[in-house]
Parts: structure tokens; sequence; C-alpha cells
């Protein structure tokens, strides 16, 4: 039985079409392959928000009230940004760093760790790109605990560094996902017997290593397609030009402004499924641009493969049925954006 993420994956095999980045070095225009239908409300050149002016909250959280804060923002956006998050700065900064120098090799280097068909892990094209249509802006690369099989393919002699940093990235943003999520589930009135698994050394955690290059023709090029993470929730960094979107109900699709030193973080389906639909799973997307290149560094997180999700509130009819996280992905593997409905116990 799958133990792991990439366990999980190993299932639900890619073909290597859909895996293999185009080499955006080398383009002055921009490949019909590439090229979406274009949308009026999707660019922010200026300051100008959309949404109505509408924006994501800040949250300090070495505010007394911060977890009140993370409940209304979860309920209310399904994401915000976080300040004083402990995380120094320094981490942070190595590890775009070292995102910056990956992702300049030339593409002949960056495919010699080129994602196997049923691997999870190394360089490639984003899992969700088999759902569309047209090829996503976009380059990146998946970790799932060590990275040093894979960075040793790309730097035989000298991965050490990189390895280094991307452990201890992971470990630093695992302490804070533990540290949010007791905040979260106690938001939801849920025991301590429920939460026996944070901490735990067989999480379901990644960190994915992101790039936009700029595009000739960005109102026709979407970064990352509109999708919701599998994720308990995800904490993103990202480099100081704006693209990432989150979508909202009412405001339709808000810029997630880049703030110096804080994070984002935004919910997953896993919560919305603890959750009973209290906290929505946050649809998202990403948009790029002709001036600027554009670096994010995700840490995925949620519960072990064998823990079975189901609605915790006890004081409504559960929305969802029982099933394993391991069950979840692999339906979600297959299915994307229908998934939620499809273990609905509300008929429509």
């Amino acid at each position: 039985m799958a133990t792991t993420l990439s366990e999980a994956y190993r299932d639900h095999p890619l073909h290597l079409h859909h895996i293999i980045p185009l080499d955006f070095s080398s383009l002055r225009t921009l490949p019909d392959t590439h090229a979406w239908p274009q949308t009026e409300d999707g660019h922010d050149d200026d300051d100008h928000h959309h949404g109505g002016g509408s924006c994501i909250p800040i949250i300090d959280l070495m505010d007394p009230n911060a977890m009140e804060l993370i409940g209304l923002a979860c309920e209310n956006w399904g994401a915000f940004q976080l300040k004083n998050h402990g995380i120094p700065l320094s981490v942070v900064e190595e590890v775009e760093k070292e995102a910056k120098k990956l992702f300049a090799l030339p593409a002949d280097r960056k495919l010699k760790a080129l994602r196997s068909a049923a691997g999870a892990t190394g360089y490639g094209r984003a899992r969700i790109s088999s759902f569309f249509p047209k090829h996503m802006w976009h380059e990146g690369f998946t970790i799932m605990g060590s990275p040093c099989d894979d960075a040793k393919k790309i730097w035989p002699n000298d991965h050490t560094r990189f390895c280094n940093i991307m452990e201890n990235y992971q470990k630093q943003m695992k302490l804070l996902a533990e540290k949010l999520t007791q905040m979260m589930l106690s938001l939801l009135g849920i025991c301590e017997d429920e939460k026996g698994w944070i901490g735990s050394s067989n999480l379901c955690e990644a960190v994915q290593l992101n790039f936009y290059p700029c595009c000739p023709e960005p109102n026709r090029a979407m970064g990352l397609a509109p999708h919701t993470d599998t994720s308990l929730f995800t904490i993103l960094h990202q480099s100081q030009t704006n693209g990432l979107q989150i979508f909202k109900e009412g405001a339709g699709w808000v810029p997630v402004h880049p703030h110096p030193n804080t994070l984002v973080v935004h919910t997953g389906d896993i919560l919305h499924i603890l959750s009973n639909s209290r906290f929505p799973c946050a649809l998202h997307r990403v948009m790029v641009n002709s001036a600027s290149q554009r670096y994010s560094v995700a840490y995925f997180y949620g519960p072990p493969l064998d823990y079975v999700l189901s609605p915790l509130l006890l004081s409504s009819f559960p929305r969802f049925r029982s099933l394993s996280v391991k069950e979840y992905i692999g339906i979600k593997a297959k299915n994307l954006g229908q998934t939620l409905s499809l273990i609905s116990t509300i008929q429509n």
C-alpha cells in the first residue's frame, strides 16, 4: 500500500507530452499550443485591483486575535497573507535564489531531472496540465522528501547546497503548518483525538518551485489555469511580481499583491471537506506578464494517505462521504475540478 504522496501518484501516470515543458528561452512569439481565449478580467498591469477594490486580509501571527482572524479569512476568502510567521527572511530568500539558479539552466540540463510518467518529483509541467486544452506558461520542480536524487541528475558534483536549503525550508514550513493546523482545527471545534496525525512523519507534504517566464503576449497566455489544491492548505512564497489571483464569489478574480516578508496561505480541498464546506477551497490561477519573470515556492500540507476524510462538524448534516486521502487523490487524478461533487452527499 502506498504510504507517501509520491507513491500515491504512481497509480496515475501521465503521458510524457503532459510533462515536458516548452523551452521558453527560445521563443519570441506565443505558440498556438499556449494561446488561451482572451479574458478581459485577467491582467493586473497597474495598481487597480479587480473585484471592486477587494484584497485578501493580511494577518499578524503574533496578534492575540490571530486564530479568530484566520477563521474569518478562511470563511470569507479561503486565503490570507501572513506576517510575523516565524520563518527567517534568509530562509525564504535562499530558496528563491536556488529556484532562480535552477530555472536559468539550459533546457537540456533541466530535462535530466524530468519527472517520469509515473513519478511525482523532479522537473516538469504542472500536474493539472492534462485537463486543459491549452498549455501553461510555466515550469515547475517538485520535491517530496529529499530532493537529492533529482538534484544529482542536474548537478552531479554540486547538489549539496540545493538539497540542504530545500530540506531546511520543508522543516521550517512543516512547523508553521502545524501551528496553523492546530488553530484551524480548534476553530472547527475538533477534539484532540482528531488531531493525532499532526506532527507525524508520514504526512502528505511537498514543495513546488514555480517559474513563470516573461511572455510575449501575456493577455493570451495562462501561467497556471484555475484549480484548487488537494492539500489541507498551501503556504506560498511569491516573488515581488504580481500574478497570483484568488476567485471570490461576487468579486471575481482578485490579485494577491506581494508584500515583503509575508506568506500566502490558501485553503485546499481537504480542509473544505473537514469543515463540511464552512471553509471554501481557494480557486486560484496565475497570470503572466511581458516585463518580469515570476517565481513562487508552494508548500502543500495535509494528513497521511490512510487518514479518513470525513466532515468533523457533528452539528450539521455531512455534505461529503467518508474516504481516505489516498482515495481522494485517486479520484482527483482522473476528474480534477469535479472531484468534490463526486463525493458530495447533497443531490443536485
